[in-house]
Parts: structure tokens; sequence; C-alpha cells
């Protein structure tokens, strides 16, 4: 079945919605608030799953939903909405979607990490990051400061866990110095040449990854993203749909296979950091590592993200605020006029040290 994140409210019938002031569920027609129950798991420790049962299509159905999305023909995005709703703006591009509805059966969530930051603070923070901003049209930040309600949207992630422990061959390169004998002007100088001094090196090591984040999501830049961490992870709750109440979230787009390959890739560059400071010496030569990873689990997890999308002048605007620590990131407009101003003044400023310079020596 579809699954409804709308809760009524006991005094009036209203729509509940998360409250990330106090962590309520909050009714903004009566005000009546209820706090959130310790869930299905009882405040435990959020539970891992495992990798190759997962790849192998033998989770049991409790870790499976069904949930109805809307699908943007513009940016591909898939978002959760409510039954009644038939038509509505993309929160990651401002498209109007009134594409088909479908059914997303996915893997269910295991862990939220709730809105701390209400949408007036979110608000605030991208407005200030933008008048940060001196080259944006000002017409933008008038518009941004004045525009709609900014969409309150979890984000989906997947977080793998792994024991890996490699075997290594490779070459630690120790420096030293001879001295040589050189003419430079007509004279003898002496002058210190940098060798290096190779000897074979093998051995192994081992780490274990906890939690390693990976977007799941390819509606927005991973740039955009990744300049939003860090992210508290260790304040993640299990998940429950009531968190969800007032906010929507996004089906994730990037499968779990393709998932783990990007953290396979992460894991290998962590790897080699690990075995070059293994090898030691001044430089190091790595001819073959071999890795054997197992004990693999994963989470699927939301993250809060607060999003703005501006059509300004014909041009889409998003900009993007951590849900739990306000930090922005987003597109960076550019006045044309503002740069124009700006390089005149340099060459203004050029030309005026070129001639001070100029008339100094005469």
């Amino acid at each position: 079945m579809t699954e409804e994140h709308r809760f009524p409210c006991d005094q009036c019938g209203a729509d509940y919605r998360f409250n990330p002031t106090d962590g309520s569920l909050t009714c903004d027609h009566c005000g009546h608030s209820e706090a959130i129950g310790a869930g299905p798991w009882g405040g435990a420790s959020l539970k891992e799953l495992d990798f190759d049962a997962a790849i192998a299509d033998r989770l049991p159905d409790s870790e499976i939903e069904e949930t109805r999305v809307l699908s943007c023909p513009n940016c591909a995005a898939q978002v959760e909405f409510d039954p009644d709703t038939h038509a509505a703006e993309c929160p990651f591009c401002a498209t109007p979607v009134v594409t088909d509805t479908g059914v997303n059966r996915h893997i269910k969530p295991r862990g939220v990490l709730p809105f701390a930051l209400e949408e007036r603070a979110a608000h605030a923070a991208m407005t200030e990051w933008l008048g940060r901003l001196w080259f944006a049209p000002n017409g933008l930040k008038d518009y941004a400061r004045k525009g709609r309600k900014m969409q309150g949207i979890y984000v989906p992630y997947w977080t793998f866990d792994a024991d890996t422990k490699s075997s290594y061959r490779g070459e630690r390169g120790t420096v030293y110095y001879e001295t040589r004998t050189v003419m430079r002007d007509g004279k003898r100088v002496q002058q210190r040449v940098a060798k290096v001094r190779w000897s074979p090196k093998s051995g192994r090591v081992a780490r274990f990854f906890d939690d390693l984040l990976v977007l799941a999501s390819q509606s927005l830049p991973k740039s955009y993203t990744d300049a939003l961490e860090p992210w508290d992870l260790p304040a993640l709750e299990p998940y429950q749909p009531e968190y969800l109440a007032g906010f929507r979230a996004e089906a994730y787009t990037v499968e779990l296979r393709e998932g783990y390959g990007q953290a396979r890739a992460h894991m290998a560059r962590v790897i080699e950091r690990d075995v070059r400071f293994d090898i030691g010496g001044d430089r190091q030569r790595i001819h073959a590592v071999d890795t054997d990873v197992h004990d693999v689990t994963f989470k699927h997890i939301l993250l809060p993200v607060w999003m703005a999308a501006y059509k300004f002048r014909g041009k889409t605007y998003r900009f993007v605020v951590n849900g739990r620590t306000g930090r922005v990131q987003g597109e960076r407009p550019w006045s044309a006029i503002k740069v124009t101003i700006a390089v005149t003044l340099g060459l203004l400023v050029a030309a005026g040290v070129g001639y001070l310079v100029a008339t100094g020596q005469q």
C-alpha cells in the first residue's frame, strides 16, 4: 500500500507537521502538539542490513515499501506526494510537474536525521549567503527575500559499513643528496643534487569503514550536497514516518549496487593512502594492492535539506540549506553589470598606478 505521511490532530482533525524546534508533532490550525514515541525499535540503535542479501533480492518484505511518487520531466527527480496531489512544482528545479503518477517500490529508510531548523531560519541563512555575493544580481536578492517559502526535503543517502584487509607490493624511496661540480658563469661551483634510493616493500593494512556516506539522488549536483557536509550522523533516529509529517521525501534514484560502487571507489582511495603511510620513507611507489572486503552492511537514510528554486529572468537558481546546521550552497549568480563595473574599475586603478610609476621615474 502507498504510505501516507499525514497524521490528524487529536483536537481538530487537521494535519500535524513535524516541528523542528522541539521535535514534536504540531498542529498549525489549533496549536496542539504531541510527542513522537519511541517507535517500533524502542529507541534501539539503527540496524544495518546485509548487502549481499539485498543484492540477491533476499531482504524480508518488512524492509520493502511502496510509495507514490511524481517524476519531474526536467531533472528526473522522484518526490513523494500524498495521494490527493495531481500536479505540483518540482522542488529541485521549479518545473511544473504534471506527469503521470506512479508507485515506487524500494528499500525502506532505516534512519532519519530530523530537521533542526525551521523554514524561516533556513531562509534567513540563504538570504545572508546571497547578501555576501557582491556580484549577484540585486533583482535576484530582492526576489529571494520576497519569494515563496522554502521546501523541506528529505534527501536519500546510502551508508555502508565494511571490514577490509589489503596486501600490497611497492617500493620505498629514500632521498639522499650527491654533490657535483658544475660550471656556472665560467666558474666551478658545488651543487647538491637530490637522488632517490628505492627498496622493495610489501605488507598488509586493515581498515574498518563505518557509515561511509553515498548520495542516493541525482536531482542535485553532488558538489552541492558535498558542500553541506558534515552531517551529525550520530544523531540519526530510527525511521518513523512522523518525522516526515509536513515535509516531502525524495525516492532514491541511485540503486544500491551503484551506490556501493561509489563507496568502493572511496574505500580504494583511503586504502591507497594507508598503504603509502605503511610503506613510509620519503616517496612511495605502489605496484599492486589486493583488498579483501567482507561483512558489508548498509542503511538507507534520509537527511534534511531546505531547498529553494527560483526562476528569475528565464533562468532557474537553486539553493540548498543543511536542515541541521544552516550551511548554504547554491548556484552562484553573476550580474553582468556588476562584473563590468568591477573590471572597469580594475582597469582604471591599474592605469592610475601605471601613470604614477611612469611619472615617478622621470
